[in-house]
Formats: structure tokens, C-alpha cells, sequence
């Protein structure tokens, strides 16, 4: 964290006796503090930057200290900001970014390195070597084993594709070069855990060392056959039902499909996690990921081809489309289905007629082409979105999502809510996307825009020059 918390204003006018639940997003680039209503309406705010450490290129990381004395400012400040008690405060609700951790002293609580993100590429060496031994000998033994059994986790070990996201091969590398973690698990004295673990170990003074099942199961060390951000999000949108279906879109961009009380796996590369549990009822999702959409267009304005954001939809509108320029956002390599590590984020297509607005719409199209979140605050993007989908997109009133849900589970947890029908009736919309060609011609949803056909295909074709660039320098 950085500089003090901006305060942002509400209503404030003495809530008496009322009961409040807060709310806590730890994302990639923001943290923020919401204090709801029994309305679900947010009564005070405060949020702070994450600062992002980069001590070498690839290395991401966060200081663990910072982070949490960040947490305790946001959550005052956004108490403060409703002009309410905290002893009006009934729950905490807490959704943090996945796949990041950390590993501490038990017994005097010191973190023995910094957070390593998700987004780090440390690991990649090791993820490469793996990921050939997978395939060499263990591929077909799983196939075989699930057409056997029919059991869907062998199916996804056939489909298993290894990569720096995952926990397990950061944490070899950490357990690899840092004596006195090695030495910390020796003698039982090392705790391991998630951004939502640290922070509750050092909420209750080292009391609790826990995670919950949505965190876990995104570790890559959890069998999700037997909450976090992206979860949460689903769940603030509502989406409790079967196919449901969700797109979030912040520095990452997430697909979340709900698939009910069975885990499914796929061969084109969506993954299954915990989406909720509450009491006996277990909502698992199918996921799909790209890393590095919202960090694109932060990285484009800090190029300075924008100085606010809000401006990038009226310049993608301004120009008829990208004069054949494409952008790749792979600065975190390229998730499922490609799967590659090694991926450059690139430009391409460029000449002399290429002019800022060109570039920030070829920005906006890879946002929408890789897929809430704080990017569906764009017009453009969210347009483009359901032109290429062929499907009618709700944008909710609340952009950041992942408060909302986190609040709702605890509200949910202590009765403040009663069920999730209530849920429902409090979730409402900002606007309806719709096709443009459907709207335009009455042709039926689910048919691809036929404008984006040759731009699709053009920025697919980017994808493959993009690959392997970096395994080709080594």
C-alpha cells in the first residue's frame, strides 16, 4: 500500500441501531472497504492502491506487512465514511485475489519472503519440465483410466495442463531458495497460506491458520472433486442456478460457468473450483482465464495514449475499426485454451497511418476477444463483448462485484439476509447489452457478428506469432 486511503463520500446521516455488513476486496491493483445495507445498498467506502513489487523481470510480488496495514486502513476508513459504529458491524465478508501466497514464522508471525503473485513467472522453468514429463508418460494412463471408470477427475488429469499460476511450482521454488523456510518446515514452525490466510492469522494474533475452499481449490494442492474474488463476483451477481454464467473482466478477465453440485472438467482447458459453500451445499464452477486484461489497459495509459481511462471508449468509437492493428495481452504469458508461458504481449499490424486511437481500440477488441469488473465500466468493450458472443450481457449497478459477494456470503452467514431469493430481489442492472445484429436485423442470438469475422481471425493469427517468443531467446 501506498499514501493514505481516498475517502469517497456518502450519505451520512446517524444510522441509530441499524446493522451493517462490511466488505473487503483484495484485488491485484485495489483494495476496498464497502459497508452494505440491509439493502445491499453501500453506505461508506474507502479503497488504497496495492503496490506491485517487481524486484526482477517476471518477479511480482507484494510486502505482506504492507498489505495487511493496508486492509486495517481501508476498513476503518470506510466505516468512518458511513458514519457508523463498529459495533453496528454484524460480519466481515473478505474476497481476496487468488493463487497469491506467502509462507511465515508460526510463532513470531514473520513472513519469510514477500506475497508471490499469481502473476509471477518465476517458476517457469520448472512448470516446462513438468509439463513434458505429463505428457510423456502420464497422459495416456489417465485417458485410459477414465474411459474405465468414467470418473471425471481422471478426465481431467488427462486434459491437465501445468502453469505458473498455480501455487505448487512457486512454492517449490520458494521451498528452493530460501534457507530458513526449509528449516521453518523441518521443524513444524512454517505456515502456508493465501492472501485470505494471512490475513486471519493476523486478524486473531495467530490464533486461526485457515483458508476456505474456494482459495484452496485454486492452489493447484486442493482436490476439488472431494471464496475468493472471482467466486464471490458469481455470487454477487447471483448466478446460483445451472448455467449460469458470469464474465468478469478487472486485471484479469475470468469466464465462470455454474455447474451445480458436480465438478466438471474440459478439453478445451475451463478447470473446475469451489465456488461456494454454505452449510451442506456445495456450488462448484467451470473457469476459464486471461491474466493480463486490465493491466493492458493500465500499462497503455502509463504510455501516456490516454490520460483517463473514461476516455478510451469514446476513442475506439472514433476511428471505423483498428486499421489492422492487433494486441496480444500476454505480459503474463497465455492461459487456456493456448496455454503458453513463454508468449509476448505484442503489437501488431502497425504502419505509418497507425495513430493513438487505433491503438487503444486494438487494446479494447483483446479485452473483449480474451474473455464485472472494473473494465465493464467501457461501453466499447462491453458492446464488442456481446457482438461477439452473440448473447445479451447485464452490466450490474456495482461494477466491483467481488465486495458484493463477499458480502452477501456473510450476510447469508449470519442471517442478516435470509436466503438467496432475497439475494435476488436486491441484485439489479445498469443496462442490457444486446447484439447488435440481432437488434439490427432480428437474426437469432448466438450468431457471431459477422463484422468481427475477419478482425477475430486476424487477432487469432497475432496469438500464434506471439508464441514461444521467449522459450526462442533462451
Amino acid at each position: 500500500m501506498s499514501g493514505s486511503p481516498q475517502l469517497m463520500a456518502t450519505q451520512r446521516n446517524g444510522f441509530k441501531k441499524e446493522s451493517f455488513i462490511l466488505s473487503v476486496d483484495v484485488g491485484t491493483t485495489t483494495i476496498r472497504c464497502n459497508v452494505f445495507d440491509k439493502g445491499a445498498k453501500i453506505r461508506g467506502t474507502c479503497s488504497s492502491k496495492v503496490v506491485l513489487l517487481y524486484p526482477e523481470p517476471g518477479l511480482v510480488e507484494l510486502d505482506p506487512e504492507e498489505l495487511f496495514n493496508g486492509f486495517i486502513a481501508v476498513v476503518k476508513g470506510a466505516v468512518q465514511d458511513a458514519g457508523v459504529k463498529m459495533s453496528q458491524i454484524v460480519s466481515l465478508g473478505i474476497a481476496t485475489q487468488r493463487g497469491t501466497f506467502t509462507t511465515w514464522d508460526r510463532t513470531t508471525g514473520r513472513p519469510f519472503h514477500n506475497f508471490i503473485s499469481y502473476q509471477d513467472l518465476r517458476a517457469i522453468d520448472s512448470v516446462t519440465s513438468w509439463e513434458r514429463l505429463l505428457h510423456h508418460e502420464g497422459e495416456g494412463a489417465m485417458t485410459l483410466l477414465y474411459l474405465v471408470s468414467r470418473q471425471k477427475r481422471f478426465l481431467a488429469a488427462s486434459v491437465l495442463v501445468f502453469s505458473p499460476q498455480q501455487v505448487t511450482f512457486r512454492l517449490l521454488w520458494a521451498l528452493t531458495h530460501y534457507t530458513q523456510l526449509r528449516q521453518a518446515v523441518a521443524e513444524d514452525t512454517c505456515c502456508f497460506g493465501t492472501i485470505d490466510t494471512w490475513l486471519l492469522f493476523k486478524l486473531t494474533k495467530g490464533e486461526v491458520h485457515a483458508t476456505d475452499y474456494s482459495n484452496a481449490s485454486s492452489t493447484g494442492m486442493f482436490d476439488p472433486y472431494q471464496i475468493a474474488d472471482q467466486q464471490a463476483a458469481m455470487f454477487g451477481e447471483c448466478c446460483f442456478d445451472v448455467g449460469n454464467v458470469n464474465i468478469t473482466m478487472g486485471t484479469g478477465a475470468f469466464v465462470d460457468i455454474n455447474t451445480g453440485s458436480k465438478p466438471h472438467t474440459s478439453a478445451a482447458g475451463l478447470y473446475p473450483v469451489v465456488g461456494w459453500k454454505i452449510g451442506e451445499e456445495v456450488v462448484y464452477l467451470a473457469e476459464g482465464n486471461a491474466a493480463d486484461t486490465g493491466t493492458a489497459i493500465k500499462w497503455a495509459q502509463g504510455l501516456e495514449l490516454f490520460s483517463d481511462v473514461q476516455e478510451t471508449s469514446a476513442m475506439a468509437y472514433s476511428v471505423a475499426d483498428s486499421d489492422g492493428v492487433c494486441f496480444v495481452p500476454s505480459f503474463s504469458g497465455l492461459q487456456a485454451p493456448l496455454n503458453d508461458p513463454t508468449a509476448c504481449a505484442s503489437f501488431m499490424g502497425l504502419t505509418p497511418s497507425t495513430n493513438k486511437c487505433h491503438l487503444v481500440r486494438a487494446i479494447l477488441e483483446s479485452v473483449a476477444f480474451s474473455v464485472d469488473g472494473g473494465v465493464c465500466t467501457n461501453d466499447f468493450v462491453m458492446q464488442l463483448t456481446t457482438d461477439l458472443i452473440g448473447q445479451k450481457l447485464a452490466r450490474p449497478v456495482h461494477h466491483e462485484i467481488s465486495c458484493r459477494g463477499a458480502a452477501f456470503v456473510a450476510g447469508l452467514g449470519v442471517g442478516f439476509w435470509k436466503d438467496k431469493e432475497e439475494l435476488k430481489r436486491l441484485h439489479t442492472a445498469d443496462q442490457m447489452f444486446v447484439p447488435r445484429q440481432a437488434a439490427q436485423s432480428g437474426t437469432e442470438l448466438g450468431v457471431v457478428s459477422a463484422e468481427y469475422e475477419a478482425v477475430l481471425r486476424s487477432w487469432e493469427k497475432a496469438l500464434q506469432r506471439s508464441m514461444g517468443w521467449y522459450s526462442s531467446r533462451a
